[in-house]
């Protein structure tokens, strides 16, 4: 018996998940031993939000979501990997998306702080509850339990977000309210 193209289908996609799953442990195992691989350039701020706002611009659209940018002129260049800390951003607006009903507003920042960039990423999405807010970052947590692989990612995004902006001597947090969205933010330095 032949598998027909449903078959085929599913088992291209669990194979792709399991794919990413493998790259994202890599990742993560490399960050973790402090061996993780850093190609940090002179970068424009805007530049790094633009680049990753473009690229969920419409999948927020499509969930009739508005994607803001809160921006000020004349922000310090930053030493970052480019690649990595776009990642990062697309993780957060990633997660920001998936987790804020129609109608719902997502706002990209990024302000000046010391010798340091915050980046932001806030929604007025549903919220994460106080008791769960410490372990978001820990390796596969998902608050929202009845999320498996195929409909939540695998469980790493925001502990390679971390691992990522840690590399790069900053630190990322969070803050949240149930049923009045979230803010994500991280620090990257400014090049000197």
């Amino acid at each position: 018996m032949r598998p027909d193209e449903k078959t085929i289908g599913s088992i291209y996609d669990e194979t792709m998940l399991l794919s990413r799953l493998i790259d994202d442990l890599q990742e993560l195992s490399l960050a973790e031993a402090g061996e993780l691989k850093l190609y940090c350039e002179i970068e424009e701020a805007p530049d790094l939000i633009n680049q990753a706002m473009s690229a969920v611009q419409a999948k927020a659209a499509g969930k009739g979501l508005s994607l803001n940018r809160d921006v000020p002129a004349g922000l310090p260049e930053v030493y970052v990997d480019f690649l990595r800390i776009k990642q990062v951003l697309l993780n957060l607006m990633e997660n920001a998306i998936a987790h804020t009903p129609k109608g719902g507003a997502i706002t990209v920042a990024a302000i000046e702080n010391g010798d340091m960039i915050e980046m932001s990423v806030t929604d007025t999405g549903e919220g994460i509850p106080a008791d769960e807010l410490q372990n978001i970052f820990e390796r596969f947590h998902r608050v929202d339990k009845s999320r498996t692989r195929a409909t939540g990612g695998t469980g790493l995004g925001l502990t390679i977000a971390r691992s990522f902006v840690e590399a790069h001597g900053g630190k990322i947090t969070a803050q949240s309210e149930t049923g009045k969205g979230s803010r994500f933010s991280f620090t990257i330095p400014v090049s000197k």
